[in-house]
């Protein structure tokens, strides 16, 4: 087995009503802050519980709101050079995955001095980042604890993967009221993506005991939020047990590693602008099915975590009711089963599946695959 290393990067703060210390939180970072922000949660009023944890407080920030419906580099071009004139000592997030995505890469390349589509292209950030806080609004972030993060070449259309300093994020503060205002099937379909996470770290070649801890503990949790505890001793609300599962699966697919259902979704919505959690909620029993060829014991585990077969059911058989049960998760809200329900053709997928063969993740997936496995998968889920 490899050397187990382990650092405690960044800080959490995960529990009800965080987000309304803020003010206090980011104080050991600086006093002037870029608050880049999503402009949906105006609506929900939680832009200004933030903004007044902050005024209380006397930091001095400005808000950046212009985030259209994916991250691209054009974005990220007018979000560096807002926060390089005005000379900011750090970066506060808060949103979902292309909220945090702009902030983490704009503190990555703050002080580089070369052109953003040099790292675009490949190229390693090599100065120190700008301190970034984050404060996710769902309940998982597939990159937030990793050195990686997902933007699209403006020039392309293209995700891009781009690499990152270690250390970069420094607090992340992880509120479940902030979530609050998502819809029942947004909810879903962020919770069966929690759960593809959690497969995909499980099975996968870089998992260690680590992240088997984490992974199985979320997961754990995750099965009290969707489907009730077992027994009258746990009384967590379910959009904390979400949050709970949320950051410990996040944080165990960050010391393993992601797979094929987070690789195919990336793409697709790079292209697309099709929501990462849709595509990876409709390829996981695929995804499952696939991992029974290798895989099969460490999936028939998860099915008894969640309860979805009796303890003394036979591996094969264990994986096939896992498969099952996220199914019948899916008709039950009903999310789209089949990726032609996403409005897209074979041919456009063709296109998503060349990218994923141009994203490094493609090397570390549970198990060696091209682009032509990659393929395989899609037409299953079509």
């Amino acid at each position: 087995m490899a050397d187990f290393v382990f650092k405690i990067s960044p800080n959490v703060v995960l529990g009800s009503y965080t987000s309304s210390r803020l003010g206090q939180l980011v104080s050991d970072y600086g006093s002037k802050f870029m608050l880049i922000i999503d402009p949906i949660l105006k609506e929900f009023g939680t832009t200004e519980k933030i903004t007044k944890s902050l005024t209380d407080r006397n930091v001095d920030y400005f808000t950046f709101e212009e985030l259209p419906s994916n991250t691209d580099t054009s974005i990220l071009e007018n979000a560096l050079t807002l926060a390089k004139e005005a000379h900011v000592h750090g970066v506060i997030a808060c949103g979902g995955g292309r909220t945090l995505a702009v902030a983490k890469a704009l503190c990555a390349l703050y002080y580089e001095t070369h052109d953003i589509y040099d790292f675009i292209d490949g190229a390693t950030p090599s100065t120190a980042p700008l301190p970034l806080i984050c404060l996710p609004t769902t309940m998982r972030d597939n990159f937030i604890f990793t050195e990686r993060i997902p933007i699209v070449d403006s020039r392309s259309n293209i995700i891009k993967l781009i690499k990152t300093q270690p250390g970069l994020c420094k607090l992340v503060v992880w509120d479940p009221s902030l979530s609050l205002g998502l819809t029942e099937k947004q909810n879903s379909a962020m919770a069966l993506e929690t759960l593809s996470l959690g497969v995909e770290a499980y099975m996968s070649q870089k998992s260690t005991f680590f992240s088997d801890m984490l992974i199985e503990k979320g997961l754990e949790l995750f099965s009290y939020g969707i489907d009730g505890s077992p027994t009258l001793t746990i009384t967590t609300p379910r959009e904390v047990l979400y949050c709970q599962a949320g950051c410990m699966t996040s944080l165990g697919a960050a010391t393993s590693s992601l797979g094929a259902c987070t690789l195919i979704a990336l793409a697709i919505n790079g292209r697309y602008k099709i929501s990462r959690s849709l595509t990876s909620t409709i390829l996981l029993p695929y995804i499952i099915e696939d991992g029974a060829k290798f895989q099969a014991s460490r999936l028939a585990k998860i099915a008894k975590i969640l309860r979805a077969c009796p303890e003394d059911t036979k591996d094969a058989d264990a994986v096939t009711a896992f498969a099952e049960y996220v199914r019948q998760k899916i008709a039950k809200v009903n999310l789209p089963s089949r990726l032609k329900e996403l409005s897209l053709s074979i041919e456009q997928l063709t296109l998503a599946v060349e990218d994923c063969g141009d994203m490094d993740l493609i090397n570390s997936l549970p198990r060696s695959m091209t682009t032509d496995d990659l393929f395989e998968i899609i037409k299953q889920a079509y």
